[in-house]
C-alpha cells in the first residue's frame, strides 16, 4: 500500500515537500480507492484504525517468501502476498481487460491464453467474452456471470476504452471480491494521446487486413478508417504518461502490449501525412456533427475520398506494419524480473576475487566465466504473489533499472550477490521478495532457490557473507518471464 502511494503522490506532485493539509486531502480519496479493491485491502485500511481481528491482520501479512516458483508451504501457512488463505488460485476472481483500440490484437491474446494448455497456471474457470458477439449491455453481462461465479478468469475482449467503463469495473471488483488487470498496447504516445501514430497505423493496418469480423469491422466495412479515429479520440487529451498513471492508480497493475519494434524505420511520410488528414477532418466533423455517421454529415465527400486513398497508401506501404506483434505467450508469464548482463556480473566478481582471499578461494573453482550463462533478480512471482503482483511491473516492462550490489554471500551449496534496486523515472523499484539477489551458482543438485536461505544460514555462522563497500551499479532490464 505503502509503495502505491509513494507511486501515486510523486507521480502527481513530483518530489517537492507537500504541505500537511495537500498530503491529507490527497490520502483520503486514495485510501478509498485502494480499499475498493479487495477486501483485503479494506481490511488493511481498516486495520490502521483497529477494525480488523488480529489473526485476520496476521493472515494478511503473514507467509513465506518464494522465487520463481520454488514454493515451499507448511500446511496451514498463508501466502506471502497480502491476501487470505488460498484466494489467489480458489477464491478470488479476475478481471483481464483492455483499454485500447481495435486492431490492438486483444483477440489474438485472449486466444493464445484460452489455448495455452494450464492457461494462467492455476485450478480457476476462465472463460473469454467477446463484445462483438454479445447482444446488450456488455459490462453488466461480465457483472451477471461474476454474481454467478466469483472466481472466474474473465478475459473482457472488449475495447475498454473511458472512465465510465472503468468505473464499473472498478465497482465489480468492490462488489465481487476480484481483482482486474488492465492490458494496453505499448507505445510512447504523444502529449495529448497514449497512443503514437505509429500505433495508430499499426492497428488500421490490421484492422484493413481482417476479414470476416464478428463487429463487421473489417477491410469490407465502408468506413474502417474513421471507426478507428473515433476511438483514437476517445483518449484524446491524456497523456501516456497520464494514462498509465490512472490506470495504476485504479487498479493496482498494468500489463503492457508489445506493438512495435523498437528498432523500426520512421513512419513512411505517405502514411503519416494520410493519418494527420484524417484526423484533422475528424475534429472538424465531430466539432459540426458530433458522433453522426461520417457519411450524413457536410464532409461526406471528403470521407468517402479519405478513406479511398487511406487504404490505397496501406496497401502501397505495406511492409512497415508487418511483424509488430511479439507473439510470445502471454498465459506463461511466471514472474517478474530485472534481466542482467551476465559478462558485468562475472567482472563483478573477478573484482571481489582480486580484493578479498576468501572470495577469490570460493570462486576459484566454479568457472563462472563459462557457467553463468543468465542471471536476474527476481521481483515477483505469480504463485507466490499472485498475478496482479506480477502485472503490477508492466509500467516497468523493458526500462532500464540500476542495481547496487551491496554483498556477495556463500555456502558450500549456494551463492547470491545481494541487490538493492534502483529507480525508474524518479520512481524507486520495490521487490517483492524479502531479500532481492541474483543467484550466481548452486551446487550440483542443488535447487536455486536455497539462495533464499543463505542471509538465515549466515546468522548461524553457515555462511560467508562479504560486504561490497562502495556497491557495484550494474543496470538491468525489466522483464517478464
Amino acid at each position: 500500500m505503502l509503495d502505491e502511494w509513494a507511486t501515486y503522490i510523486t507521480r502527481k506532485y513530483g518530489h517537492k515537500q507537500l504541505s500537511s493539509s495537500t498530503y491529507l486531502s490527497e490520502a483520503e480519496p486514495f485510501l478509498e480507492r485502494y480499499a475498493k479493491r479487495s477486501p483485503e485491502n479494506q481490511a488493511l485500511i481498516g486495520a490502521a484504525g483497529n477494525l480488523v481481528s488480529s489473526e485476520n491482520f496476521l493472515a494478511l501479512i503473514e507467509g513465506d517468501k518464494d522465487e520463481e516458483g520454488d514454493l515451499q508451504r507448511d500446511q496451514g501457512t498463508v501466502p506471502s502476498s497480502p491476501k487470505s488463505p488460498d484466494s489467489v488460485t480458489q477464491d478470488q476472481g479476475l478481471i483481464v481487460f483492455f483499454p485500447g483500440i481495435p486492431g490492438c490484437a486483444k483477440s489474438a491474446l485472449c486466444k493464445e491464453i484460452i489455448n495455452t494448455p494450464g492457461g494462467l497456471s492455476d485450478n480457476r474457470p476462465m472463460h473469454s467474452l467477446m463484445g462483438d458477439l454479445r447482444k446488450g449491455r456488455y459490462w453488466p453481462l461480465i457483472s451477471d456471470q461474476l454474481k454467478k461465479k466469483p472466481n472466474t478468469i474473465t478475459l473482457a475482449e472488449k475495447n475498454a476504452p473511458n472512465e465510465e467503463v472503468w468505473r464499473q469495473i472498478e465497482g465489480m471488483t468492490q462488489r465481487f471480491r476480484v481483482t482486474a488487470v488492465p492490458v494496453v498496447p505499448e507505445s510512447e504516445g504523444t502529449d495529448t494521446n497514449p497512443f503514437s501514430l505509429d500505433a495508430l497505423a499499426v492497428f488500421i493496418y490490421r484492422v484493413l487486413q481482417r476479414a470476416n469480423h464478428p463487429g463487421n469491422l473489417d477491410k469490407s466495412s465502408k468506413n474502417p478508417g474513421y471507426v478507428l479515429l473515433m476511438f483514437y479520440h476517445l483518449y484524446d487529451g491524456k497523456s501516456r504518461r497520464n494514462f498509465d498513471s490512472e490506470l495504476y492508480e485504479r487498479f493496482g497493475s498494468l500489463v503492457k502490449m508489445p506493438v512495435l519494434k523498437p528498432d523500426r524505420d520512421p513512419l513512411p511520410d505517405a502514411v503519416k501525412a494520410i493519418l494527420e488528414e484524417g484526423i484533422n477532418l475528424f475534429r472538424l466533423h465531430q466539432s459540426k456533427h458530433g458522433r453522426s455517421e461520417p457519411s450524413k454529415g457536410t464532409y461526406a465527400r471528403e470521407w468517402s475520398q479519405w478513406e479511398s486513398i487511406l487504404r490505397k497508401i496501406f496497401t502501397d506501404n505495406a511492409t512497415p506494419f508487418r511483424c509488430h506483434l511479439n507473439r510470445q505467450r502471454f498465459g506463461n508469464i511466471i514472474f517478474a524480473a530485472v534481466t542482467l548482463p551476465p559478462g558485468k556480473i562475472v567482472n563483478l566478481l573477478k573484482k571481489l576475487a582480486e580484493a578479498d582471499p576468501s572470495a577469490k578461494n570460493f570462486l576459484k573453482d566454479k568457472e563462472l566465466q563459462n557457467n553463468l550463462k543468465k542471471a536476474h533478480v527476481t521481483l515477483a512471482h505469480k504463485r507466490s504473489h499472485g498475478v496482479a503482483a506480477v502485472a503490477s511491473y508492466g509500467i516497468y516492462l523493458h526500462q532500464n533499472v540500476p542495481l547496487e550490489f551491496t554483498a556477495l554471500i556463500f555456502s558450500d551449496k549456494a551463492a547470491a550477490l545481494e541487490a538493492r534496486l534502483g529507480s525508474v523515472d524518479c520512481e524507486k523499484v520495490n521487490s517483492k521478495n524479502e531479500w532481492p539477489h541474483a543467484t550466481i551458482w548452486t551446487a550440483p543438485n542443488v535447487p536455486p532457490k536455497e539462495a533464499n536461505t543463505l542471509p538465515e544460514l549466515v546468522s548461524k555462522g553457515k555462511a560467508t557473507r562479504l560486504v561490497i563497500d562502495p556497491p557495484i551499479i550494474i543496470p538491468g532490464v525489466l522483464d517478464f518471464y
